[in-house]
């Protein structure tokens, strides 16, 4: 549902719920990973979006800042002042990440490269939890000086994760391929949430100035 102030999420479809069954999962990886347990996921909206082709190429997950940098609520752009859409859970919770997983591809990667992708995405949380991303030192603030470096810390997480032997109902939708998880549950579906888009304001107040260069 689009509104004027923001987005609520609502889902009410029946067969396999992947956001709910994913949020549960990373619910617990940031319970029982030190590095993660700055995230609480009662902020953090898990979505699904669809992609038109299983070809192995492509995002397969990614995580939306709701703020900008530094945790701000306004921008400065070529002059202009902008805020970002709200984006609520039904209770009317302010979102401050959007974790979004693109079906059918992520589904298909094997087990632990699923395990990987989801920490990689849960590592760009910002240590503050304010609603922007981890920065590094550098022009790659992302991933740092290496994207590689960054890759291998989030699969060791995983490693320590799992070597705490956490319940295997939690990670085992993962198992499967995307086809497979039709055939034992049915229609896949989960959280649909547009993009949030940038709202222009009539303030002069601001907390971050874009260059427009």
């Amino acid at each position: 549902m689009i509104e004027k102030e923001g987005w609520a999420a609502v889902s009410s479809k029946r067969g396999f719920d992947f956001s709910s069954h994913m949020r549960r999962l990373c619910e617990d990886l940031t319970v029982r990973t030190p590095e993660l347990r700055h995230i609480d996921m009662d902020r953090v909206l898990t979505a699904t979006t669809q992609v038109r082709t299983n070809h192995s190429e492509g995002i397969y997950a990614s995580l939306t800042p709701l703020r900008f940098p530094g945790g701000g609520n306004v921008l400065v752009r070529c002059g202009r002042h902008y805020t970002l859409q709200r984006v609520v859970d039904p209770s009317g919770r302010e979102m401050l990440y959007i974790l979004r997983f693109y079906l059918p591809r992520f589904a298909d990667l094997k087990f632990k490269e699923k395990m990987t992708t989801i920490v990689h995405e849960l590592w760009h949380i910002s240590p503050e939890f304010n609603g922007d991303l981890r920065r590094h030192r550098g022009r790659c603030y992302a991933h740092g000086r290496s994207q590689k470096a960054y890759d291998a810390h989030a699969a060791r997480l995983v490693e320590q994760y799992l070597a705490q032997n956490p319940p295997a109902e939690l990670y085992e939708f993962l198992q499967y391929s995307f086809r497979e998880l039709q055939a034992r549950y049915g229609a896949v579906y989960g959280m649909k949430v547009p993009r949030p888009r940038l709202i222009p304001l009539p303030l002069k107040t601001t907390t971050f100035e874009e260059s427009c260069d």
